[in-house]
């Protein structure tokens, strides 16, 4: 708690996220997506824009390219992912979505969608605008616009 009695901002956020994950996953899970990992979105969002190699996923995920390989590695054996020869470079393999890692991605972006809607229905649009304002600004405006995390945004 803050000094006026309210709690600090920043547990909020957190709050606010853990329970956005906790529902987001609760609902996936409904849909038959209930083994999913902590990284899988971010590799689904990531791949659902192209496919990648080990090295370019690693490189936007910012981690190594063995916690890459393991985490592709381990949606593949899920069936999230598959691996396909690259067409430009014979010795490189791009990782792709799989139907199901397309379906998922799909479920996930319709609980994004659903969320926000029922945001705006509960708060308004000038509320839920003014959140928009605030987390980007938090985030920084260059975040939308850097690579690494472009692919996370939409």
């Amino acid at each position: 708690m803050t000094t006026n009695g309210k709690p600090d901002f920043g547990i909020l956020l957190l709050l606010a996220e853990q329970e956005f994950v906790r529902e987001l996953r609760a609902v996936t899970a409904a849909q038959g997506f209930d083994d999913q990992g902590r990284s899988d979105g971010f590799v689904l969002r990531t791949l659902g824009r192209a496919p990648a190699t080990i090295s370019t996923l690693a490189q936007r995920l910012d981690i190594s390219k063995q916690g890459a390989a393991q985490i592709v590695d381990d949606m593949e054996r899920r069936g999230y992912v598959e691996r396909h020869p690259d067409p430009t470079d014979g010795r490189a393999r791009l990782i792709h979505l799989s139907e199901r890692g397309q379906a998922a991605l799909a479920a996930a972006r319709r609980f994004h969608q659903a969320y926000e809607r029922r945001l705006r229905k509960t708060h308004g649009d000038a509320a839920i605008d003014a959140v928009r304002a605030v987390l980007t600004s938090m985030a920084g405006e260059d975040s939308t616009t850097d690579p690494q995390f472009r692919a996370l945004l939409f």
